[in-house]
């Protein structure tokens, strides 16, 4: 599989709360490969560094990559369609993209309506987005990242906000849709069903990185001690 992304001696860092000081380290990587195929679960505890990595990746594979973030970052005042198509605004005119916001086409609408059944979620196109709960608002977050239509994903922890079997899911749909995945997860279970590689990260570091298949119950526990 050819490599789409190398990092090598990489030290992400964060701004200090105190005046005059120097960046703090967040996580250092000293090799890291993603390749194309990989179905990543970055897994490890709250502060490990997991959703650092991903901005950092996201950063390198911009024009590349869809992203579905933690906290869905809807716009409240627009309805589920638009916030949805809101995924395709590179793809599009200014002209159209004001357009369809002003008189949604039926092209759109079919497109986008097909993409959000098997998430449950077409019945509430019309609807604002700040009307809908915590597993509403993260399942459009997951249509408008598909509707994005890139080879790679990078979703941070993409179906918390959902039960265990929607989780699995839909989880499924999204990673079947793209080339390649990297994501964040803090169901080790769940990710281990669906990825086909883990990476570990504890004490601002890279602890484990193997596939699936060569992981121990033991290697994932050390992640969390």
């Amino acid at each position: 599989m050819s490599a789409l992304l190398e990092l090598k001696d990489c030290r992400l860092t964060y701004p200090s709360n105190a005046r005059n000081e120097a960046d703090k380290l967040a996580l250092a990587i000293d090799h890291l490969t993603i390749r194309e195929g990989d179905r990543i679960a970055l897994l490890g505890k709250s502060g490990a560094g997991k959703s650092t990595l991903l901005r950092h990746i996201r950063h390198q594979l911009a024009d590349r990559a869809s992203w579905c973030p933690q906290d869905a970052s809807l716009v409240p005042q627009l309805k589920v369609f638009h916030n949805i198509y809101s995924g395709a605004l590179d793809r599009h005119s200014g002209f159209v993209n004001l357009t369809n916001l002003l008189l949604p086409s039926s092209h759109f609408e079919a497109e986008i309506t097909a993409l959000a059944e098997p998430l449950g979620i077409s019945e509430l196109l019309w609807t604002k987005a700040d009307e809908l709960s915590g597993g509403q608002q993260q399942r459009v977050a997951i249509a408008r990242a598909l509707y994005q239509q890139k080879p790679i994903l990078l979703a941070d922890e993409p179906v918390s906000a959902l039960d265990k079997l929607q989780g699995r899911e839909i989880l499924e749909l999204l990673v079947s849709r793209h080339d390649t995945s990297v994501i964040a997860m803090h169901n080790a279970q769940l990710a281990l069903t669906v990825c086909n590689r883990v990476i570990g990260l504890k004490d601002q570091k890279l602890f484990l990185d193997c596939p699936v298949d060569q992981l121990s119950a033991d290697s994932i526990g050390q992640l969390y001690q």
